[in-house]
């Protein structure tokens, strides 16, 4: 019983540093684009800045998954390490996010939150999953 009990610990624990990493990833993919993201996606119904911040969460999720399956034994040491990945997965993309920003013509955090459907939404959520792949491949 108390193994189960001590499961549950830990997996909330590494719950609610998960969640807490994702929000940071919604406060991040928010900061990078002009407007509020909250109404772009839910009232404005904007697909490319929906795309653009569901590849973040699912870059974020994979980096805390894969930290989480590779953890140390030693639980505080597992802990640290998850944060440790995940705010370094957080970091790096929004250094991509801020290349791709730089080598492309425009701006790229107005093109994300145009109404109409834009192919560098596609670019920019494939870069967020190639750094989340990278990150995650350095950790196991």
């Amino acid at each position: 019983m108390s193994d189960i009990v001590n499961g549950l610990g830990r997996a909330t624990a590494y719950g609610a540093l998960g969640l807490v990493l994702l929000v940071l990833g919604i406060v991040l993919v928010d900061l990078l684009t002009p407007g509020k993201l909250g109404r772009q996606i839910w009232e404005e119904r904007n697909r490319n800045a929906a795309l653009a911040l569901s590849s973040a969460l699912l870059g974020i999720g994979g980096i805390v998954f894969t930290s989480i399956w590779t953890t140390y034994e030693d639980f505080g040491k597992g802990l640290l390490s998850t944060a440790a990945f995940g705010l370094l997965g957080l970091v790096m993309m929004a250094v991509a996010f801020l290349v791709v920003d730089l080598i492309t013509p425009g701006r790229l955090g107005s093109t994300l939150v145009d109404p109409e459907p834009h192919p560098a939404v596609w670019v920019t959520a494939s870069c967020n999953l190639a750094v989340s792949a990278v990150v995650s491949a350095s950790i196991a």
